[in-house]
């Protein structure tokens, strides 16, 4: 899709006004219900599409992403711009400066939309626990788009944007691509730079993409990955575009199927969909293996001591101090003023929703005395376990292959109840950012409920650093389509 109108705007066949103002107008038209934008950025977008349009009516040339319409996540900063990472808590604060990621899109002519819907603080399976509103599954409205990258997984599944930027802490951009039937890239962990991406769990969080297709992931993952001086976890990268290594052969590629993922318990209709995606591999000449990843049924409850630890340690700058809303509730108490404490605990106590609070709560008891080394420390192990399995399964395969989520799109309200549900929603996806391994949703089929036809995503991983193969089977797949196999 992105050739595609890059190609036009080269030709004069449209300009880049009219692409965003036709962006613009179906956001104005659908997004009232769908919920998938927080703001909208109507003249900073058509300004820069008037920029993209003079470079080319002075006969220069531009770059694939220039004047190609794009959502962020609203947990990433840009410049003069509302940042509210779907909170209270930072219900005015307005970024004094652009994220690396964003600012590379800029500086490569994209046209920014606005901001997305998001679960507060990317805090949730779902986008229902944003401070502001849900956001819709464009496919079935009373259905969730999954979380907590709800609103840009939506943005581009209603076209209402040719792609976004999603962040993904333990599925936060695959879970919510398999539920609206997009393609969500997250790469390996320091591939993109975390500069400016207000942090939930910083040994996990990594910037991705939300395309229509794999090659439009891979050009957009092109122009925001790099090392970057503001982010030491940034690795060294050779220069290269992503969407050159992409190939209908696969032929040889090793396909490592994890017995731990198709078990008993998967949602027969998913599995169903999943040996179908398998047999389409065959087919493309890939060799499936079947492989064993034994500490990933501790993955779960490892990345849900970890991740709440570090959510307990980067939450706690907002205090209405340093960050955040100050709020003193002085009403509860004879004194007007109360204590600075006092101020601490009436501004966390209104600026965070109920599911913040509980990852607070549950990270700051694994990491005070005496529990440390009960939770902590034996999670980090188990973690190195994980890695380990790995580094062993890559020796004897090219790609890990699984289902995304263990069932389609749920309904609003059908797991906000119970948070233990919600966390299973990532069950298949936490392993990758334990790792550290890059991972991708994308399309293999559907199932019908109530009528409709619910997207269901495979999701594939790769080793370190090796995108290239991974977004290669994506692709080899999604060109030959999702039917069955002959």
């Amino acid at each position: 899709m992105i050739l595609e109108l890059h190609e036009k705007l080269k030709n004069r066949e449209t300009t880049a006004r009219a692409l965003a103002e036709s962006y613009l107008s179906r956001i104005w038209e659908y997004d009232g219900e769908l919920g998938a934008y927080l703001t909208i950025l109507e003249e900073e977008s058509l300004r820069a599409a008037d920029f993209v349009d003079e470079k080319l009516a002075r006969g220069e040339e531009i770059g694939l992403l220039a004047g190609i319409p794009g959502a962020i996540k609203d947990n990433m900063c840009l410049t003069g711009t509302r940042t509210t990472a779907g909170s209270k808590m930072l219900d005015g604060y307005v970024a004094p400066y652009d994220a690396t990621a964003v600012r590379k899109l800029r500086e490569a002519g994209a046209v920014i939309l606005g901001k997305t819907n998001m679960d507060e603080f990317a805090m949730g399976s779902s986008t229902e626990s944003s401070a502001y509103r849900p956001t819709k599954n464009p496919i079935d409205t009373s259905r969730v788009p999954g979380g907590s990258s709800g609103g840009s997984a939506v943005a581009v599944a209603a076209d209402m944007a040719v792609f976004s930027l999603g962040s993904d802490t333990g599925g936060s951009i695959r879970q919510p691509a398999s539920f609206c039937g997009v393609v969500g890239l997250k790469p390996t962990y320091g591939r993109v730079s975390r500069n400016g991406l207000i942090a939930m769990a910083s040994s996990l969080d990594q910037i991705g993409t939300f395309t229509k297709t794999v090659e439009d992931s891979a050009i957009v993952f092109s122009e925001i990955y790099g090392y970057d001086p503001l982010d030491v976890t940034t690795a060294e990268s050779d220069s290269k575009r992503f969407e050159d290594f992409l190939s209908s052969d696969i032929r040889g590629l090793r396909v490592g199927i994890p017995k731990e993922y198709l078990s008993d318990d998967l949602d027969p209709r998913v599995r169903e969909v999943t040996e179908k995606a398998i047999d389409r591999f065959r087919s493309l000449g890939a060799e499936i293996i079947d492989i064993s990843l034994p500490h990933a049924k501790y993955a779960l409850p490892t990345y849900y001591i970890i991740m709440p630890s570090e959510v307990s340690s980067n939450l706690a700058r907002f205090d209405g101090i340093r960050f955040g809303v100050p709020v003193d509730d002085h009403e509860s108490r004879s004194a007007e003023f109360g204590t600075l404490l006092e101020t601490y605990l009436d501004t966390r106590a209104y600026g965070f929703g109920a599911e913040v609070k509980r990852r607070i709560m549950l990270g700051t008891y694994a990491l005070s005395a005496g529990y440390y080394d009960a939770y902590y420390k034996k999670a980090q192990a188990v973690r190195h376990l994980i890695r380990k399995d790995f580094a062993e399964a890559y020796k004897k395969v090219d790609v890990i292959f699984s289902p995304t989520a263990p069932e389609p799109a749920f309904r609003f309200g059908a797991k906000s109840d119970d948070p233990l549900k919600m966390y299973l929603s990532d069950i298949y996806t936490v392993t990758a950012n334990l790792a550290g391994v890059p991972a991708i949703s994308f399309p293999i089929g559907t199932v019908e409920e109530d009528g409709k036809a619910l997207p269901i995503g495979g999701h594939l991983m790769a080793g370190w650093f090796d995108e290239e193969t991974m977004l290669r089977a994506a692709y080899a797949f999604e060109q030959a389509g999702v039917s069955d196999p002959e």
